[in-house]
């Protein structure tokens, strides 16, 4: 949908910018064996201690930081599918023209003709029985300034370390072992395929985590605390949009399809978007809307779950629209189908001018650069976004604000328990690009709040920086329905102004806790 062709190398590695993750191709053990005569690879257990100390020590992890012999390793060891970021030489700050700048112009261009006539005279010269040119093909994106190519070959790499026109370049299809976040226990292997993939009804819910409000819904427990029930005088979120980037919307919850538009929710309107794809090799195909792990139709039903009438909770922006799009699996973007399909979902809502606000209650431990683009390209066409500062997993939780939430163009959201002070839930992350702060974990019980279940009238409940995330994701919809001339720096300072801790800020929750009623002006 989003690439073209520039460069006639045959077609072996087909035109799609998704690649698969569970299905990716693996290099041979012939091939991995006649490379090792070239280059001297780095195994994947050294390479991931590597960005295992990389993010103890520094609380990311830059591909571009490292060497070119680690790069080589990652890429061959896995997909061997290179992201190359490009830019006009000369451009001295190319990130802030992403999303204003037409990538197809002459200077943006060739900028990118260039790389490819660098890699295929490399190749030529390079030429043997395993580098063949027929098994070479390059594709660069149509919104985005990066370029995707298959090769294996060392000295491409430190080529592409001189040219100006490069950003960046990094292995999209390596797979770091996320045990090693766990001290290399089984369990955080577990949770890296499923990661939040949880959302069932609850059936035991305390009569005290909720309160009942017109016509028959449920306001969760935290609502009362977050100023939310109260700002519903002033605002109810009408004629906002908030996209939410996520799992998708499970099609067998009624009040996030055919029952959207019921008791005191009217006049709005939710669309459902598919950018994940599955499949292998040539044979991948969209995967649809429809959610299979159930987290994002939980944190839609956060933000905007009608007002309804039988007895199933209520968003906090109930009267907003929704835009839902499935770019990933579960929570984490860590392969290389989900930051593809995470990067296509914001190309696709920030080309959307009903959209103003973007919810992404999912992230990764260390940073992508082609996911980066996109949301500089969303922020860059103006969209407020908000953004994790951790995944909804206990395992994680040492490392600190994670990507993306840990980007200038994005809001970090982090939960705290409920009580006097500031204490982190038990998934959630702190750190010092953490904005605004939602308390979502009950402090005797440990419950937290409530959202709709993929399917059934009876509510579930859900935790994390993600609920969090969905919460101030509808509270900036309040604000701005309130205010509906407003810019988003302007709807962003109020939100600041009248949270916990303004003028101050804390060094791992910001500015504290969201008041919604402040925020719309209730007194």
């Amino acid at each position: 949908m989003f690439l073209k062709s520039k460069i006639n190398l045959s077609l072996l590695f087909l035109a799609v910018v998704v690649l698969s993750c569970t299905q990716e191709e693996q290099p041979s053990v012939s091939l991995a064996e006649d490379l090792q005569e070239v280059q001297k690879i780095i195994p994947s257990k050294e390479i991931d201690r590597i960005i295992l100390n990389s993010l103890q020590e520094k609380g990311d992890f830059i591909w571009m930081e490292q060497s070119d012999e680690l790069l080589y390793s990652a890429l061959i060891q896995g997909d061997s599918i290179l992201t190359i970021g490009y830019k006009p030489v000369g451009m001295e700050d190319p990130n802030a023209r992403i999303g204003l700048d037409d990538v197809s112009s002459a200077s943006w261009e060739a900028a990118s003709e260039s790389i490819l006539e660098m890699i295929s005279a490399t190749l030529t010269k390079n030429q043997s029985p395993n580098f063949r040119l027929r098994d070479q093909d390059a594709l660069i994106h149509e919104q985005l300034p990066y370029l995707e190519v298959k090769v294996a070959d060392f000295e491409i790499l430190q080529n592409l370390r001189k040219m100006p026109e490069v950003r960046y370049f990094e292995p999209v299809g390596y797979q770091f072992d996320y045990s090693l976040l766990n001290n290399g226990e089984s369990p955080a292997v577990r949770i890296q395929s499923d990661a939040g993939c949880s959302n069932h009804p609850n059936t035991g819910l305390p009569a005290s985590d909720f309160t009942a409000v017109t016509p028959n819904a449920k306001a969760s427990w935290n609502y009362q605390q977050m100023g939310i029930a109260q700002a519903w005088s002033q605002s109810t979120g009408a004629g906002i949009t908030v996209g939410v980037i996520d799992t998708g919307l499970s099609p067998d919850q009624p009040l996030l399809n055919s029952g959207f538009n019921s008791g005191e929710s009217s006049g709005r309107y939710v669309a459902k978007f598919g950018t994940f794809k599955t499949g292998f090799w040539f044979w991948k195909s969209y995967d649809g809307p429809d959610d299979r792990c159930g987290h994002g139709t939980a944190m839609s039903g956060v933000i905007a779950a009608p007002r309804n009438t039988v007895g199933n909770t209520v968003g906090v922006a109930y009267n907003s629209n929704l835009v839902s799009v499935r770019g990933t699996s579960d929570v984490i973007i860590n392969s290389s189908d989900e930051k593809n399909g995470v990067s296509e979902a914001l190309v696709l809502l920030g080309n959307r001018p009903d959209v103003r606000i973007i919810s992404m209650s999912i992230g990764d431990v260390f940073s992508n650069s082609k996911v980066a683009d996109a949301v500089r390209y969303a922020f860059n066409r103006g969209k407020l976004i908000f953004a994790a500062a951790g995944t909804s997993t206990s395992f994680t939780n040492w490392v600190g604000v994670i990507f993306p939430a840990n980007m200038n163009e994005t809001v970090a959201v982090t939960g705290i328990r409920e009580g006097t002070g500031y204490q982190r839930c038990d998934t959630c992350h702190s750190g010092s690009q953490v904005e605004f702060t939602v308390v979502m974990q009950r402090s005797g019980s440990g419950n937290t709040p409530l959202s709709v279940a993929n399917s059934g009238d009876q509510p579930s409940t859900v935790g994390g920086s993600s609920v969090a995330t969905a919460t101030a994701s509808g509270i900036a919809a309040l604000v701005w329905a309130k205010n509906p001339g407003w810019t988003r720096d302007q709807v962003l300072n109020q939100m600041r102004s009248t949270s916990d801790l303004f003028p101050n800020r804390s060094s791992q929750y910001g500015f504290g806790n969201l008041n919604a009623a402040a925020a719309v002006g209730v007194n």
